[in-house]
């Protein structure tokens, strides 16, 4: 693979950071197998092996580095998948020291040198601990808890500090082994060769020693300069890519900006340029999600569709369902907003109008939680946990059985076709309709059921509670320390923004017009990332397929 090629690609395949990791990672694989492009004649394996011995006798002679003491010899075992030759690889710690870092993070004094800490950010120190190019490992589980994992290795040029729970490695002569090239190979394969040695129960860590044994490839010095002329540029798409995401995404949040906050004056141009430029500016999962949510903002503010005049009011509604044939009459005044649920309020269209959670259920109905502390039993009543509905769709397919006895003590959550659930603890203001397999089940303790009155459309209620509004509203009426939640009565009070019937309705079909548009969008970029990651596979594996014997025999010669 040469530079030309790496650009083109880089084309198709740099949008997504994870793609560009794997630019890296086939780049380091083509090096190691033989096969990235030789602009100059390569040293041998054994011409390295011997400048590598005389640079080590030369230190030691200097009292630079200690005697060095007789490692063992690399095994396929040892080795990253897909490589099977070990007479090609070498320990570490034959090719360079490796220095645990000599500066407590905490207590180091900011200053002009560069600290290297875990994370992708440098602090700064006061001093500095090397001077030279060096390959940072971590020596600790970004994880921790009993987990082996590493987030990230550094790469650090010149006087540097070091953090005492990481570690650099130090090429003993940058002329035979660049240290750029020991951290793209490291970085490139870190679950294998470097996560693999890791131990520990509650802090898994990883010792000097362990590291000195990890196998490293016996590149020629023109093949790993060639390496770093390449992931220069892999840094400059990098940083390219950055930049292009951060515009795209200031792009984005002022245009969702102007949406969520509409000005009356300039919203027909400002919802043409957002609409218009909905591809561009959804290049990324969390954008649609972003999009969707100010779809359903647009929807609650009546900003979607056109108001009718001819349209029955929602305060006309409001009383014909007050009027409903309750077991015990309620007055309208009982079911208005108070002061808090106010606050949260804005100016409504024509014909609109707010209202509460409790104002539009069904009659001689009421919204509560379900089963407290349900007793679990192979055969009872199919019983629906927030588990269930965090799709937006309830799983039947394995919900747990509550004991039927237990059961019968909530008929009030006893459910029927329709109701609306809402997941009020823990994970919040998830919602998701009772299928008609589900009726007569019933729900736990951190689940709300809301029969809907059947006056107002059900999916105009539940696009309102997921929209930005009342999801705040749910947010800001958390209680709890070990688990969080919303109370039922707060829940009951809550604002509604309610239209007219017919709005409703028109709203509804408009909104899932533009949520299949999303959809739309999310499988593109579903299929083209899944269609760049076969390709990159693809290269990957192609990269991992050394040369056959008789061609590295003739490069030597």
């Amino acid at each position: 693979m040469n530079a030309a090629l790496l650009i083109a690609l880089s084309e198709a395949i740099s949008d997504h950071p994870f793609h560009v990791q794997q630019l890296r990672k086939i780049v380091v694989a083509l090096a190691v197998s033989g096969r990235l492009d030789k602009r100059e004649e390569s040293l041998s394996r054994d011409e390295l092996l011997v400048m590598l011995e005389e640079v080590r006798a030369s230190l030691v002679a200097k009292r630079l580095l200690p005697k060095q003491k007789q490692r063992e010899t690399v095994t396929s075992e040892q080795l990253p998948e897909n490589f099977s030759d070990p007479s090609s690889f070498i320990p570490l710690g034959e090719v360079a020291r490796v220095e645990k870092g000599k500066s407590g993070i905490q207590q180091t004094t900011s200053g002009d040198y560069p600290l290297v800490v875990t994370a992708a950010d440098r602090l700064t120190a006061d001093h500095f601990d090397f001077d030279g190019a060096a390959a940072i490992i971590p020596l600790v589980s970004s994880t921790g808890h009993g987990n082996a994992s590493i987030n990230r290795l550094h790469y650090q040029e010149g006087q540097f500090a070091l953090g005492t729970i990481l570690a650099a490695v130090l090429p003993f002569d940058q002329a035979i082994f660049s240290a750029r090239f020991l951290f793209e190979y490291l970085s490139a394969f870190k679950d294998e060769l470097l996560v693999a040695r890791m131990s520990g129960t509650a802090n898994v860590t990883l010792t000097l020693g362990r590291i000195e044994e990890v196998p490293i490839p016996l590149v020629p010095p023109a093949v790993q300069r060639q390496v770093d002329e390449l992931m220069a540029l892999c840094d400059q798409w990098e940083a390219a890519r950055v930049a292009r995401e951060a515009t795209r995404d200031r792009l984005a949040a002022a245009s969702l900006a102007r949406l969520n906050t509409p000005d009356p004056e300039t919203f027909p141009e400002d919802a043409l340029f957002a609409l218009n430029a909905l591809p561009a500016l959804t290049a990324r999962p969390d954008q649609i999600k972003q999009m969707r949510q100010t779809i359903l903002n647009l929807a609650v503010r009546g900003k979607l569709v056109p108001q009718d005049p001819a349209d029955e009011p929602a305060e006309e509604l409001l009383r014909r369902i007050a009027a409903l044939p309750w077991g015990k009459k309620r007055k309208l005044s009982a079911l208005e907003l108070d002061d808090d649920a106010l606050a949260f309020v804005f100016q409504l269209p024509s014909g609109w109008a707010w209202t509460s959670v409790d104002a539009i259920v069904r009659p001689n109905e009421t919204v509560t939680y379900g089963i407290l502390k349900p007793e679990w039993v192979a055969d009872g009543v199919p019983t629906v946990r927030v588990t269930e509905m965090k799709t937006g769709v309830i799983d039947v397919t394995n919900l747990p059985k509550c004991h039927p006895s237990r059961a019968a003590k909530f008929q009030k959550t006893k459910l029927s076709p329709g109701d609306l659930l809402i997941s009020k603890d823990g994970t919040i203001g998830k919602t998701a309709f009772v299928p008609p397999e589900l009726e007569g089940g019933n729900i736990t303790q951190h689940v709300l059921r809301f029969p809907i009155c059947d006056l107002v459309a059900r999916q105009y209620v539940r696009l309102a509670i997921d929209a930005p509004v009342c999801q705040a509203w749910m947010v800001g009426e958390t209680k709890g320390v070990a688990l969080q939640g919303v109370n039922v009565g707060d829940f009951r009070r809550m604002p509604i923004p309610l239209p007219p019937l017919a709005e409703q309705h028109r709203i509804i079909a408009k909104v899932d017009e533009l949520m299949a548009l999303c959809d739309q969008l999310g499988a593109s970029l579903t299929t083209a990332d899944e269609t760049r990651s076969k390709l990159l596979d693809a290269l990957l594996a192609d990269a991992l397929t050394p040369i056959i014997i008789d061609d590295i025999k003739e490069a030597a010669e």
